[in-house]
């Protein structure tokens, strides 16, 4: 787990490694529910939510709520998350279950954006909400820069939501 290279140092060391395992290690090995990434997956995308939301709303005063809203939903998606996943190398760090293993896990795009969301959670458990944020913030400045400028991906649910919307 130490060669995982992040801007934070855990303090407690459980924290990571259970952001990192995988329900289906936990199942396999018969652990305790609590042993794996599912809680800390569901608390890290409320985490990095808030972030994302308070870092718009401070940084950029001049958008309305709509517009606010496009550019967060541009940074806390899926394809966002496995890129900075990836430019860990979390998925070399997966503690999975033999099925998951075999069948390409550490490379599946939800498992990983499953993880970093664990590993937010894990991080404002360990060192709190400013380190959190500070954890986030930094991990995803260039996407919040390219989301403010217009130069992510988009959308795609919205679009089809805007244009159904559009023709009543």
């Amino acid at each position: 787990m130490t060669e995982l290279n992040l801007s934070y140092r855990f303090r407690k060391e459980q924290l990571l490694r259970n952001a990192l395992t995988h329900s289906s290690y936990s199942n396999e090995n018969r652990m305790e529910y609590r042993v794996n990434n599912e809680r800390l997956e569901f608390l890290g995308d409320a985490i990095f939510d808030a972030v994302i939301s308070d870092a718009l709303y401070h940084q950029d005063r001049i958008r309305e709520e709509g517009e606010l809203t496009k550019i967060r939903a541009a940074i806390v998606c899926e394809s966002s998350l496995v890129e900075q996943a990836l430019r860990l190398g979390i998925g070399e760090h997966l503690i999975l279950g033999k099925g998951e293993e075999g069948t390409g896990g550490r490379k599946r795009s939800s498992i990983l954006a499953d993880a970093m969301e664990a590993l937010m959670g894990a991080v404002y458990l360990d060192g709190g909400f400013e380190q959190a944020r500070n954890f986030i913030l930094e991990l995803f400045q260039d996407t919040i820069q390219k989301a403010a400028e217009g130069l992510l991906h988009s959308d795609y649910k919205t679009e089809v939501q805007e244009l159904l919307q559009s023709r009543g």
